[in-house]
């Protein structure tokens, strides 16, 4: 697999200046955008965790969503990792009353993948039940000294799991421009659109999923992102 080093990393503002201008200037569609991270997230958790290399007899894997855009991220990269025959099974707490995030909930529903309706603070029976956590809880967008239940008690059980942890975009618990004090330790990051600063000291794999942008928009906000190999819409950095 082709690793690429990246020295530039971006602010939460400089990203959602970028995302603003995707939606109102490119035409993009949030739903459009949230399917495309979605599915880059879960070919990145297939080049991380292959079937092949999963230790349990099924592959069952749990992805924990949370309110916002990080949650429906995540629903998208469930239903794609069912589709690649992994067994995702789903936390997701908050359920968004925007239409939006309920139409990938349903995708979800009709794909037959199982929500679980309240995660075991026993860290054990996530240990033994499951090959890796998807974390698509907390995004950008979140204050981390404003994390409220039922998220807060959610991070100190995911802080104690000894199986793996896949962050999508910022780890959850973390400041998006800040190298971690605290929240969760993941063994893979999935930086959408460019790598936030948060991840400048993180030491674990680290994919980016950016490559839908286009040139000019890539040129005007010189985002230094590397060059993709193939048809990838993922590259590990």
């Amino acid at each position: 697999m082709q690793f690429v080093s990246l020295s530039v990393f971006y602010s939460k503002a400089e990203v959602a200046t970028v995302e603003t201008e995707l939606l109102r200037d490119y035409r993009f569609g949030q739903q459009q955008l949230i399917e495309i991270w979605g599915h880059a997230c879960a070919i990145a958790v297939t080049k991380a965790f292959p079937l092949s290399s999963l230790s349990k007899k099924q592959p069952t894997l749990l992805v924990v969503c949370g309110p916002e855009q990080n949650g429906s991220i995540g629903l998208v990269c469930a239903r794609h990792l069912r589709i690649f025959e992994y067994e995702p099974t789903i936390f997701y707490p908050k359920r968004s009353s925007q239409s939006l995030h309920q139409d990938f909930t349903v995708q979800c529903e009709k794909m037959d993948i199982p929500f679980l309706s309240y995660l075991p603070t026993e860290v054990q029976l996530l240990n033994d039940a499951y090959n890796l956590v998807i974390d698509a809880i907390l995004g950008p967008e979140t204050d981390p000294k404003e994390v409220k239940e039922p998220y807060a008690g959610m991070l100190v059980t995911l802080k104690q799991v000894k199986i793996p942890i896949v962050s999508v975009d910022v780890p959850s618990g973390w400041d998006v421009d800040e190298p971690a004090k605290d929240g969760i330790n993941p063994e893979v990051l999935i930086s959408l659109t460019a790598p936030k600063k948060c991840a400048t000291g993180f030491s674990g794999k680290h994919f980016l999923a950016g490559r839908f942008l286009p040139y000019d928009i890539q040129k005007k906000y010189e985002l230094n992102l590397p060059e993709f190999s193939g048809t990838e819409c993922v590259i590990e950095l």
